[in-house]
């Protein structure tokens, strides 16, 4: 990879693993979910406000494939609440640069919630902020933040936004 850009076959596999994300956790084939990440990746949910002030506090932080696994657990076997689906709309990223550690990039992104019995409405809106290397299995989230914009959110985020 170059220090300032990509060429179109990693161009296009950033893209890939940014649509095949969203297209896994809207088909809710959540035993997919923690294979987008490297083995050590880190997932975490956080509040713009949380994240401009460098606050930690996350509504959900997860540190590994592991602990990713142990989500899919619950909400597969654990976790009772009314079934929902959601679907992604995410923009391009943005690249904010391309080095040694991997591509960093940014995408918006709005989440919508559509219950068995109801409209459908939007549910999370924010930008992703990934840090994407390259790995023998593809491209991988080494990490994601999803930063929402709205410190409303619904009393519970079951599924990985």
């Amino acid at each position: 990879m170059s220090a300032s850009k990509l060429d179109f076959d990693t161009w296009q596999s950033l893209v890939q693993l940014q649509a095949d994300y969203a297209s896994a956790v809207d088909g809710g084939h959540w035993e997919l979910w923690p294979d987008f990440f490297t083995e050590e990746g880190v997932y975490k949910l956080q509040p713009r406000e949380n994240h401009e002030r460098g606050f930690p506090l996350c509504t959900l932080a997860f540190d590994g494939r592991a602990a990713m696994r142990d989500r899919v657990y619950g909400i597969k076997e654990t976790l009772f609440h009314d079934p929902y689906y959601q679907r992604h709309v995410v923009g391009a990223p943005v690249l904010r640069g391309v080095g040694e550690e991997g591509i960093r990039c940014e995408s918006n992104y709005a989440v919508f919630r559509t219950k068995l019995d109801g409209l459908s409405l939007v549910f999370n809106v924010g930008r992703y902020i990934d840090l994407v290397v390259p790995t023998p299995a593809g491209m991988r989230f080494a990490e994601r933040l999803a930063v929402y914009d709205s410190e409303m959110i619904p009393n519970s985020i079951i599924y990985p936004i």
